[in-house]
């Protein structure tokens, strides 16, 4: 079995949602943009649905 080889390109991320791991990269001198998402209505599925009609 041929062994993986790993990319020797500094590692570059998009962290979506927990900013702490995307604190955690900085630290580590890791390119990172952090993207503040968060689920629409708070993950209320019924609300979520209620609102998807309001676009319409």
């Amino acid at each position: 079995m041929k062994p993986i080889e790993l990319p020797t390109a500094p590692l570059r991320v998009i962290n979506v949602g927990l900013e702490k791991f995307s604190e955690d990269l900085e630290k580590l001198d890791v390119q990172v943009i952090h993207v503040d998402w968060r689920p629409p209505a708070g993950g209320n599925v019924k609300l979520a649905e209620l609102l998807s009609k309001l676009g319409t």
